[in-house]
């Protein structure tokens, strides 16, 4: 159980920002952790097929307007492009889905794309990846590639461009308090630390300290942080469950 208490310290300063700034998540997805694009401007790989050039842009997209931001900003960069189709996929339970075949025949090139993004394998036998936008720009060389050599061509595009984008995890933690008099909530604390817990924010109250850990959001883990502090406190000490904190750690 130790093991799923440890985390790295950059978790622990990510967690503590995110509690001083107040983004502590109050609803919850299904799912606890998924995998996404790493932040960044984006990132880009070229195919030519048939003289063809299809141009991919990746990016990490939170909301469906920075998905569409994406698009537009890459029409104002390749204004002389004659195809700027556009996918993506966003929340822990891919729940919004968008495509956008922009001029090509009816599903050639936005279906075949979000397809990808979907059935991309972040291990194996997993396909979750979301939170992520898909933009391919075609430059048309003059040579028709027909329905299925288009399906094929913007499927690759962004397959290929996959393949060598950084990927990480994002996963869920939960904030929990407990509550003790001023005079043992250091002595406490640092019990919670030695039995691997990752501190979150800590308040003062007129007669109590508020002590707050963040523990992967799973049933059986804050069972097991709150027998922990219990045993550590005598019993007189509870662990009530808050909200929760997404945060990037990196893809073994």
């Amino acid at each position: 159980m130790g093991a799923l208490w440890s985390a790295r310290r950059t978790r622990k300063a990510l967690i503590w920002a995110a509690a001083r700034l107040g983004r502590v998540q109050t609803e919850d997805s299904r799912t606890t952790s998924y995998t996404t694009l790493a932040a960044g401007p984006g990132y880009r790989h070229e195919l030519e097929i048939k003289r063809s050039r299809f141009i991919t842009v990746l990016r990490r997209s939170g909301t469906e307007e920075e998905a569409r931001e994406l698009v537009a900003g890459l029409r104002r960069e390749f204004h002389d492009a004659r195809h700027h189709c556009s996918a993506f996929v966003l929340g822990p339970d891919r729940t919004i889905q968008r495509s956008s075949d922009d001029g090509e025949p009816a599903g050639t090139a936005g279906i075949p794309m979000l397809e990808a993004l979907l059935k991309r394998e972040t291990a194996p036998g997993v396909t979750d990846l979301s939170d992520i936008s898909a933009v391919v720009v075609r430059y048309f060389g003059g040579v028709l590639l027909g329905a299925g050599g288009l399906v094929r061509a913007y499927s690759e595009s962004v397959s290929a461009s996959l393949e060598l984008a950084p990927l990480i995890r994002r996963s869920r933690l939960r904030i929990c308090s407990t509550a003790v008099p001023h005079a043992g909530a250091g002595r406490l604390e640092n019990d919670l630390r030695a039995a691997g817990l990752v501190m979150a924010e800590t308040t003062y109250e007129d007669r109590l300290t508020v002590l707050r850990v963040a523990v992967p959001d799973h049933a059986e883990v804050i069972a097991a942080a709150t027998e922990r502090i219990q045993q550590l406190t005598a019993g007189a000490a509870a662990l009530a469950p808050e909200g929760t904190e997404w945060i990037d750690e990196q893809v073994a």
